[in-house]
């Protein structure tokens, strides 16, 4: 019998196992931007969520 492939198996390039099935592969990654990318990311997060913080207690004032 033969078996059949998948897309993944007769890529060229084939995705790295660390970061395969994961919704951001970015978190695992090593290296100098990569580190950059988490640190942005991380004080975005931060500022987000302080964001969202001062709108609701906006609009928890005005209602």
């Amino acid at each position: 019998m033969k078996k059949k492939t998948t897309e993944e198996e007769s890529a060229i390039i084939k995705p790295d196992p660390e970061t395969l099935h994961k919704t951001d592969p970015q978190d695992n990654m090593k290296g100098p931007i990569s580190s950059l990318v988490n640190g942005v990311k991380e004080v975005v997060e931060e500022n987000d969520k302080v964001s969202k913080e001062e709108a609701t207690k906006k609009r928890d004032e005005h209602m």
